[in-house]
């Protein structure tokens, strides 16, 4: 890692002079809000969002995560399902969700004094992959900051970071809010989203270590890591029993494995193929000749 990048980071936090830092719990947030209490001290605050779309091991975590570190703490109730457009779950879902979790944090920290909210968002992220959410941020303005964005650090990068400081965060695989289960067009209810809560606390209880469980009606498609299949097929009949007992039908295991974003491979597959076939009518398109 790069000990200038870290410099200009620490110094871009230090001028912002007090600072609310949206925290998760995972390798992002951490380490932000650790390098955020490194320079501001008690100026530094944590703010966890307390949600459905959120497993309750995940807010757990981020308390106990922002006890380590030392960082004052605070969780604030939301529910992204009264958020207008948000529960029909289209594809800039994510604008409306991070526009009114940002809306909410910028008000908390004007009505408390704080200067700006900083958020976690990486390098890695932004590139190569449907990210509405990230408009939202933008369009906040100076009231947000993404220093990791900012300052171009990856993920790899943060992790390195992260175990120079010695956080428990540092191997902490990614997560996403359980919305990330649905495909675009599939409404999101409170139901639903338990229900998939259930399956992966289930998951999880049996040791697997970096998973989804994808809903397509009532089919679960399981994401596993390739490492973990053997693990997963062994296990197979006691995984069926219990997600069919949460109201799935069908039970299958995703050959691809554990991949972010998988949701959205069909959208970015009919995006390509409709620039692809755009490109080539162009091409066989006669020029015209004066």
């Amino acid at each position: 890692m790069d000990i200038e990048k870290i410099r200009k980071i620490k110094e871009a936090i230090k001028a912002k002079e007090s600072a609310i830092i949206a925290f998760s719990g995972g390798v992002d947030s951490t380490t932000l809000a650790s390098l955020a209490l490194e320079v501001l001290g008690d100026r530094a605050l944590a703010i966890t969002i307390d949600s459905p779309l959120f497993p309750g091991r995940q807010l757990e975590t981020a308390a106990q995560t922002a006890c380590e570190i030392g960082i004052q703490h605070k969780v604030i109730p939301f529910s992204q399902l009264s958020v207008p457009y948000f529960s029909a779950n289209t594809i800039n879902r994510c604008y409306f969700c991070k526009k009114a979790l940002l809306e909410t944090l910028i008000e908390f920290a004007e009505k408390t004094g704080y200067k700006v909210v900083m958020e976690g968002t990486n390098a890695s992220e932004i590139k190569g992959e449907n990210r509405p959410g990230y408009r939202a941020v933008l369009e906040a303005g100076e009231k947000v900051s993404s220093p990791f964005v900012e300052f171009d650090v990856t993920k790899e990068e943060i992790r390195e970071i992260a175990s120079s400081l010695s956080l428990s965060a540092a191997r902490r695989p990614s997560a996403a809010c359980l919305a990330t289960r649905f495909p675009y067009g599939h409404p999101i209810t409170t139901e639903e989203l338990q229900k998939v809560e259930k399956a992966e606390e289930y998951l999880f209880s049996l040791g697997f270590t970096q998973f989804r469980v994808r809903v397509h009606a009532k089919l679960a498609r399981i994401e596993v890591i390739p490492e973990e299949f053997e693990e997963a097929l062994h296990r197979r009949e006691k995984i069926s029993k219990h997600l069919k007992a949460l109201g799935f039908d069908y039970i299958t295991l995703d050959l691809e494995g554990f991949r972010s974003g998988s949701m959205d491979e069909p959208y970015l597959k009919r995006v390509t193929g409709k620039e692809e076939k755009e490109k080539e009518e162009k091409e066989e398109k006669p020029e015209r000749r004066n």
